[in-house]
C-alpha cells in the first residue's frame, strides 16, 4: 500500500520494486500530474481520496487491503531483490512474527547516508492484516502493532530529497506538523528550547552521531535538521500566541 500527491518522478521506480506482489493499493490525494496515468499502467488499485493526514490517509489504504500481509511503502521507497526474498521468507514460514521492522537506506542528494542517524533506521512496514495501524499522529506516524515484531536483515532503499529545494519545501511542511502535534501535547516550550534543542540536534547528528565522517552531505544534513528543529519550536510559539 502507497499513499501519493504528485509523486510521477518517484512511483513508477516504486512500483517496478513490487512487480511480484498479489495486490497493490495507491491512495492518492488529488495529484494534478502523471501519477494516475504511471499507475495504472501497472494494474493498481487506484483510488482517489481527499488528504485526511499521513496516518488516516495510510490507514484508509490498510483497511481496502484483500491479502493476508500489508507491506507499507512510500513512493520514494524501493524493495531490493534481496529484501523480496527475505520478505517472501518470513510470509512462508509456518511460525511467522506478527510484524516485521525493515532498515531504510536513506540517501540525500543521490548518496546514501550511513551516518547522522540516518541509518539502519529501523521502521515497522510489514505485517499481518489485522494486526497493525498507524497511530494518529500529524507527522513521524508509525505503526502499532498488536503482537510480536521481528527485524528483517535486508534494507529497503529511501530515495528522499533529492534537491535542497525538495528539502525546504517539506522542511517547512513537517515542521509546521511537528509544531501542531506538540500543541496536543499541551506541554510548555520555552525560549532555552529555541535556543538550545537546534543546537543540540546538530551536535547529536554530526558528532555523536559521527556525521563529520559524511564530509559535505553530514555538515549540511546536520544543519538542515537543527534549522528544521528550530522552525518548529518558534512555529509552536506561534500557535499558543506567545511572543517569539
Amino acid at each position: 500500500m502507497i499513499i501519493t500527491h504528485n509523486e510521477e518522478n518517484n512511483i513508477s521506480e516504486c512500483l517496478e520494486s513490487v512487480k511480484w506482489v498479489d495486490e497493490v493499493i495507491v491512495v492518492d490525494s488529488d495529484s494534478s500530474d502523471r501519477t494516475d496515468e504511471i499507475c495504472k499502467t501497472y494494474g493498481v488499485n487506484f483510488i482517489r481520496e481527499a488528504w485526511k493526514g499521513f496516518a488516516l490517509q495510510k490507514n484508509s489504504a490498510i483497511e481496502k487491503a484483500t491479502q493476508d500481509w500489508i507491506l507499507s511503502l512510500d513512493a520514494d521507497e524501493r524493495i531490493t531483490p534481496e529484501l523480496k526474498k527475505e520478505i517472501i521468507t518470513v510470509m512462508e514460514s509456518p511460525d511467522p512474527k506478527d510484524g516485521y521492522f525493515i532498515a531504510r537506506k536513506n540517501f540525500f542528494l543521490g548518496r546514501w547516508i550511513k551516518r547522522c542517524g540516518w541509518y539502519p533506521d529501523y521502521n515497522l512496514r510489514l505485517f499481518q492484516k489485522g494486526k497493525g495501524l498507524f497511530g494518529i499522529r500529524e507527522v513521524h506516524e508509525a505503526v502499532q502493532l498488536k503482537g510480536v515484531a521481528g527485524h528483517l536483515q535486508s534494507p529497503m532503499e529511501h530515495h528522499t530529497y533529492k534537491s535542497l529545494e525538495d528539502f525546504m519545501k517539506r522542511l517547512d511542511r513537517y515542521s509546521t506538523l511537528a509544531a501542531q502535534e506538540m500543541l496536543k501535547e499541551r506541554k510548555t516550550y520555552g525560549i532555552l528550547h529555541i535556543i538550545f534543542r537546534p543546537l543540540y540536534t546538530f551536535i547529536s547528528m554530526y558528532f555523536l552521531r559521527l556525521g563529520f565522517l559524511e564530509g559535505y552531505y553530514g555538515f549540511i544534513l546536520s544543519i538542515l535538521y537543527a534549522f528544521y528543529t528550530f522552525l518548529k519550536y518558534i512555529k509552536l510559539r506561534e500557535l499558543q500566541g506567545a511572543e517569539l
